[in-house]
């Protein structure tokens, strides 16, 4: 599984014109199911999203995860499985079905629900989504279960 996290003043998602979720500080979560992607890797990038420690203290060093008062908007986006290693056009091979991707997403939401206090608010899995955001900082960490090197 692979997550795009980044921390935000603000965010929104529209369906169709429509706001169906919206969070003010916290963190926007792209997140992408891989083919192969099992439990395991969805309970570790639960627990990095989580405990992310990029939130500023009095000096403005990042040293707090997520507060509880912030929150977090969950979007798919398969695309971040989109390899482009034989041209220009991505491929998207790698991505899981959208039956398991809608899975995984799911399972996502409700494991960040069990463990997290705050604000949590999704995207419509599948939809054509339009996001809005303000990035804060910037800061933005990529998450990949099957790269936990870095």
């Amino acid at each position: 599984m692979r997550a795009l996290v980044r921390r935000v003043v603000g965010a929104d998602v529209k369906v169709e014109g429509t706001v169906i979720g919206a969070i003010g500080p916290g963190l926007v979560v792209y997140l992408g199911v891989e083919e192969d992607d099992e439990e395991a890797d969805l309970l570790w990038l639960v627990k990095k999203i989580l405990g992310l420690r990029i939130f500023d203290d009095a000096e403005g060093q990042m040293k707090y995860a997520l507060p509880a008062n912030y929150g977090i908007l969950v979007i798919s986006q398969f695309t971040l499985f989109g390899n482009v290693k034989r041209g220009s056009r991505p491929s998207f091979n790698r991505a899981a079905t959208a039956e398991k991707g809608e899975v995984f997403y799911l399972r996502c939401i409700d494991l960040i629900k069990a463990n997290f206090t705050g604000k949590l608010e999704k995207g419509r899995f599948g939809a054509d989504m339009k996001i809005s955001s303000v990035d804060d900082g910037p800061v933005t960490i990529w998450l990949d279960s099957r790269n936990r090197n870095y």
